[in-house]
């Protein structure tokens, strides 16, 4: 698991915290399925600290009037890095001049 870092979990008890205290007296008026705080667990869990909380981060900033709406599932480690393994084999396949 990726996100067992202290860090990790530590994001993870304060969206906690939000969901049991705050999100009760907000209601729910998240745009997204499923809702952004549990998007935010589920993105510490799979990802850890650093690249969980910049999902979700991104996440709370598109849930507003002018933002998306819908199903935006956590996408797996695998998905996330597949673009990256693409842009290095096709990088890796230039000679840059060599013989």
């Amino acid at each position: 698991m990726a996100g067992a870092s202290p860090a990790a979990y530590l994001l993870r008890g304060l969206v906690t915290l939000y969901q049991w205290t705050l999100a009760p007296i907000l209601g729910n008026n998240c745009r997204f399925e499923p809702s952004c705080s549990n998007y935010a667990l589920e993105a510490l869990s799979k990802h850890g600290a650093i690249r969980g909380g910049l999902m979700a981060g991104w996440r709370i900033l598109r849930c507003n009037p002018w933002g998306g709406a819908g199903w935006d599932p956590v996408p797996d480690a695998r998905q996330a890095d597949a673009g990256k393994a693409d842009n290095e084999k096709y990088h890796n396949r230039c000679d840059h001049g060599r013989d």
